[in-house]
């Protein structure tokens, strides 16, 4: 990945136009069905609010957090969500610190851009701050990912993966591997985990 790929992909209101109303992804889906009763839910990298609508509409309390202020305030003006139910934080991960006793976190395509140096303090936030039987669901990179080489990305192998998980009970792990593009336009090579894992 080059600079002026860099460039772009933080580009980030031409990549909220991109994605637009898309619709909540599986994981986030698959999560919410687990569940017998709303809860509490942590959205780590909310973006435009993609999967905090469909956490709102199920009837949670959402805190949605995102570094980028042109996130939160897409989030915010969404219609018919329920904004008593939704709390917005604008913080880096590098910054953050998680509540406790959350029934659900979701990171959907937003720990890879966590810096390296930080993921596993982010992660080991991420199981402390759930409840016993609470869930993770989101994306992590694979090491054959083209984004691979750029420092600011973090990438897994599948052993390493299944590593992070062993507190978990993996209820989904899913490994995508394609050429394709970004929502932007931009030629790369995909290589994705896609987890729904419960804190046992």
């Amino acid at each position: 990945m080059n600079n002026e790929q860099l460039t772009i992909k933080r580009d980030w209101k031409a990549y909220y136009n991109a994605v637009a109303n898309r619709p909540p992804r599986k994981t986030i889906l698959t999560a919410l069905d687990a569940f017998q009763k709303p809860g509490i839910a942590l959205d780590l990298g909310c973006g435009d609010g993609r999967d905090t609508v469909e956490i709102l509409r199920q009837n949670w309390q959402v805190l949605a957090i995102d570094k980028e202020p042109e996130a939160i305030a897409r989030l915010q003006t969404r219609p018919n969500i329920n904004s008593l139910q939704l709390t917005t934080q604008t913080i880096s991960f590098e910054e953050l610190q998680l509540p406790k006793s959350v029934d659900l976190i979701n990171a959907s395509f937003s720990l890879p851009f966590c810096s390296p140096e930080v993921f596993p303090t982010l992660w080991n936030q991420i199981y402390n701050s759930l409840i016993t039987g609470g869930r993770f669901c989101g994306h992590l990179f694979g090491e054959r990912d083209s984004w691979r080489n750029n420092k600011l990305i973090n990438t897994f192998t599948l052993q390493q993966v299944t590593t992070l998980l062993k507190p978990y009970a993996i209820e989904l792990l899913e490994e995508e591997e394609h050429p394709g593009t970004t929502p932007l336009g931009e030629d790369r090579y995909w290589h994705i985990f896609h987890i729904v894992a419960r804190k046992i």
